[in-house]
């Protein structure tokens, strides 16, 4: 019960706050001196609503071992109101006993509706002992970007792409779908605009869970994987071209990097973030800082000063490991800066 009255106060705030930031506007009739109509609008509340707030998806938290708990022959056991109990058999034991190892602590469970069918999601923590730098068998530097979603570069001096290119195609399928739904305006394309995002973000999800999985397999455990600290960086739109600004701006690189950690914590690895500055712009053979050094639209960085060139996305992955391997030897902020030697 304090869940479900929890839940529906949340709800009507939400709806409280959208019905004031969406006042009821109308024409009065009159215009003002240049011609124009006057609009004229009222604040809105709750006292707005047709109908009360409905919950389309039933649900309900369920607390182990007063509401919930397993049992033996892979099934679960539920509590109801009517003091009886339900068992259920899990659909698909293998990928539970994982869980059942006894390191995993199982806690809050949740049921829900999904179409016609009913799920138990249920919560479960496991507390890991804290990375410790001496235990780093690689080094891994991460640059992120559209061309390429990651490109990284290990202690061993091996790069591996993961190319953008599909999912860009995607993205701009996604873009002329919703531009031709805003364009009707209608009740109904606003319904599939709505769908349609979801279903984009769905498989943004989809996309870095498998990027971050591979990540983690790929360099195996005990790894230090090195990312550019992004916080407060603002990717401006006029800073792009007019054709990619939707897909440069809006990727999910926040999200990528938070499956990257988790995944890493599970597999005895650690991620940290290293200071942006100057990882796209300095060589990494003679130290040469100089943002003309790189060509966008090539994707290719040429030092002006020692002539090496390579991927102007892998100059970034290994600056970016390089920071990391200064963090390993004790460095706790390693940063580039741009000095007269490196000018």
């Amino acid at each position: 019960m304090p869940v479900t009255i929890s839940c529906t106060v949340a709800r009507y705030k939400t709806v409280k706050t959208q019905l004031a930031r969406h006042p009821f506007c109308y024409d009065t009739g009159k215009k003002d001196e240049n011609g124009k109509p006057i609009w004229k609008s009222i604040p809105r509340d709750l006292n707005w609503l047709g109908k009360p707030v409905f919950f389309h998806r039933p649900q309900l938290d369920l607390q182990r071992g007063r509401d919930w708990s397993y049992q033996k022959d892979n099934q679960i056991s539920l509590n109801t109101l009517q003091k009886k109990r339900i068992i259920a058999d899990l659909i698909e034991p293998k990928g539970f006993k994982q869980y059942l190892d006894g390191t995993w602590k199982l806690g809050l469970a949740k049921v829900l509706k999904v179409g016609q069918k009913w799920y138990l999601h249920i919560s479960a923590t496991k507390t890991f002992s804290d990375y410790q730098k001496g235990q780093s068998q690689h080094v891994v530097g991460i640059d992120r970007g559209l061309h390429f979603l990651t490109t990284s570069y290990d202690e061993k001096g091996q790069t591996a792409f993961y190319s953008g290119k599909k999912v860009m195609q995607i993205r701009r399928k996604y873009k002329r779908l919703r531009a031709q739904l805003q364009s009707k305006g209608t009740k109904s394309a606003k319904r599939k605009l709505k769908k349609i995002g979801q279903r984009e973000n769905r498989w943004m999800t989809d996309v870095n869970h498998q990027l971050s999985k591979t990540l983690v397999d790929k360099y195996g455990s005990n790894t230090l994987f090195v990312l550019e600290d992004l916080t407060g960086v603002r990717f401006a739109t006029e800073q792009h071209d007019k054709d990619y600004r939707y897909e440069d701006v809006s990727w999910a690189f926040y999200q990528l990097e938070q499956f990257l950690t988790y995944k890493a914590h599970l597999n005895h690895s650690e991620v940290v973030k290293v200071a942006a500055n100057y990882t796209s712009q300095r060589c990494p053979k003679c130290g040469r800082i100089n943002k003309a050094n790189r060509d966008h639209h090539k994707h290719l960085y040429t030092c002006d000063k020692c002539g090496y060139s390579t991927n102007d996305d892998r100059i970034g992955a290994i600056n970016i490991q390089l920071l990391g391997t200064r963090y390993i030897s004790g460095n706790d902020q390693p940063r580039f800066v741009k000095t007269t030697d490196s000018e």
